[in-house]
């Protein structure tokens, strides 16, 4: 898949996840997720525990 066709893609991911994680990168390896979160705190803990595993997180909400 190509870089192009990647952003496509997130875009239509960060439109399906109104609070939450949609995709998780990291080096060359990407990750499309449908992660819903009830509030920003559970959000920013999801986020946190992505991070500590060495993840670049794309989110919305916070």
């Amino acid at each position: 898949m190509s870089r192009s066709e990647y952003q496509g893609l997130l875009q239509i991911a960060k439109e399906q996840v109104p609070i939450g994680i949609y995709a998780l990168e990291k080096a060359d390896y990407a990750e499309l997720r449908n992660d819903h979160c009830k509030s920003i705190t559970q959000l920013k803990s999801l986020t946190r525990q992505y991070k500590a595993q060495g993840f670049k997180t794309l989110s919305n909400g916070s």
